[in-house]
Parts: C-alpha cells; structure tokens; sequence
C-alpha cells in the first residue's frame, strides 16, 4: 500500500468526521476539520476530536484556534492523523504541549475479492436507539452516549449478527469517496467466540462492494481480537492512526 492511499484514507476520515458535529458544532482550521458531538453542557464524548487531512500541516495559529474551540466545548485539544502525516506535524504538536495517547492499527481491504458470507445471520437495521444499547453491552458501562452519537451519524449504516435467535454483536459502516469506513465492532460478552464478528466483516465488506466502494478501511487495536479478525477477513495492515492530545 502506497502513502498515496493513506492520504486518502486520511482525506475521507477528515471529511466525514463532520458528521459527528450535526447536532453540536464543526469547525475547520486549515487542514483540521474538528467536531464537537456533544451538546451544550454535556459532558465531552470520545468523539470530540480533530482530524488532520493529508493537504498539509497545521500552522500554529491553525492549531491556537483549534485548542481555543475545543476550550470553548470544555473538550481536551485531542486530534487525530495518519502516519505519513506525523514527521512534517509532530514537531510542531510536540512544540505546543501535545503527547501521543494511543496508537491504532490502520487496515484496509481491496473490495475486488472478499471473504465469503458466513452462516450466522446479519441484518441492516434503522434503529440507532436499539442499535447503540447493543453496542454499549459489548464496549462496557459508560459508553451508551458514544454509541448514541455513532448510531445516529447521518450516513452510517448499522447492522445486527444474531447469534442462536438473539442479537448478539453490532457493525457500522459508513461510505465516503469511494472508501468503507468499518466501526461500531461490538459483541456481548455472552456471545462472544461465536462467529459474529466475522460474519459482520464478510456482510459489510459485501455491502460496501455492491454500494460502489472499491476499499474498505478499518481502525483497531494493536494485538487485539479485532485485529485478529480483520487478518483473517483479508485486511492488510497499511499504516497507524495516532492520537495526540494537548495537556
């Protein structure tokens, strides 16, 4: 995989990041598109974040007027970006206090040849409600808001794998230039080990193709079941997704 293709991974994740700010506020400051999902006196989400395209580094006033919205949103200054984008940016993050948080494995998956469907069942689902309560079970206490807000996205389309009659496990995806954006993973605990979340991998990466996508992309932990997964489903890993925040 060529940096190319990280540029535009990262140029389709900042554009679609904005979808995220529908119901708070969006601002762009040069090439750092920053979001904040919450409402007024709500508490922060994860989600309230920046994410730098590939058009450029920030300048420092670019990122002064960043750290001053997200002051504004009562939200820590946290961006995003891809790898190729760090030597040119980190001096300048470093420079202005921000440390690196965590790290994300990036993957992607040329749609021309996907893995077969499997026996358990999935299915597209237009509840973000009901969808969000499912995923909250698998991500754990405290992560309803998140979820709400993910389900809610306009553009992102929400399936459901059953497992023995029941829901059991949640996938999102979400299309933008050409590249499915792949979220939301989240099994119950007791359902777990059974299949579901690889059979939301070959149902979405099967949407995503008949939808007119020619990559799927997805984010995960290093070393994780997901990462697992994505191996198995024919992912490749092409880069890292870091996440600074200014302290």
């Amino acid at each position: 995989m060529s940096i190319d293709l990280l540029c535009r991974i990262a140029d389709a994740e900042a554009r679609a990041h904005v979808r995220f700010g529908a119901g708070g506020q969006v601002a762009r400051f040069g090439p750092l598109v920053a979001v904040s999902a919450a409402g007024t006196g709500d508490a922060p989400l994860p989600l309230d974040t920046g994410w730098l395209s590939s058009e450029r580094p920030p300048t420092e006033s670019e990122l002064a007027d960043f750290e001053a919205f997200s002051a504004r949103q009562g939200q820590a200054a946290t961006l995003h970006l891809l790898s190729p984008q760090a030597p040119a940016a980190l001096p300048l993050l470093t420079g202005r206090g921000y440390t690196l948080d965590f790290v994300l494995h990036a993957y992607a998956h040329d749609l021309k040849k996907r893995p077969p469907l499997q026996g358990v069942p999935v299915r597209e689902v237009s509840d973000p409600e009901g969808w969000a309560t499912l995923a909250a079970e698998g991500f754990g206490p405290g992560t309803e808001a998140v979820m709400r807000a993910v389900g809610q996205a306009a553009g992102t389309r929400l399936f459901v794998a059953e497992v023995d009659g029941q829901a059991a496990a949640t996938g999102a995806v979400h299309l933008q230039g050409g590249i499915a954006a792949l979220h939301g993973t989240a099994t119950r605990p007791a359902c777990r080990g059974r299949g579901a979340q690889t059979a939301l991998l070959a149902h979405r990466l099967q949407w995503a193709a008949q939808a007119g996508a020619d990559l799927a992309t997805v984010f995960v932990t290093p070393g994780s079941p997901s990462e697992r997964n994505v191996m198995r489903a024919g992912f490749r890993l092409v880069g890292m997704r870091l996440t600074f925040t200014r302290r």
